[in-house]
């Protein structure tokens, strides 16, 4: 028996089935100074769909969307700053 996986929209907060969100994932970009042990100093790309790293979720409408870009809801679930064009390629996909 497969377990369903559920999570929480980061902006309205339901509980929903993972498939019915869209994911988005901050992913460290390597780089030579973290090899030497600068740990202050990380970058990170954000991605959607897929990858490892910290992830948030968001409901696939438009009321969710723009709650995540005016309140930064997906900045600060991801703790990093989330670049304009992540919003317009999500705003593409509805």
């Amino acid at each position: 028996m497969a377990l369903k996986l559920h999570r929480r929209c980061v902006s309205c907060q339901s509980v929903a089935l993972r498939d019915s969100f869209w994911r988005i994932v901050r992913v460290p970009i390597a780089q030579d100074h973290q090899i030497l042990g600068d740990r202050d100093s990380k970058q990170f790309q954000i991605q959607l769909d897929d990858g490892i790293g910290r992830s948030a979720y968001l409901c696939k409408n438009l009321d969710c969307l723009q709650i995540a870009q005016k309140k930064n809801r997906l900045g600060r679930s991801l703790r990093t700053h989330i670049p304009p064009e992540i919003f317009d390629i999500l705003k593409a996909r509805l």
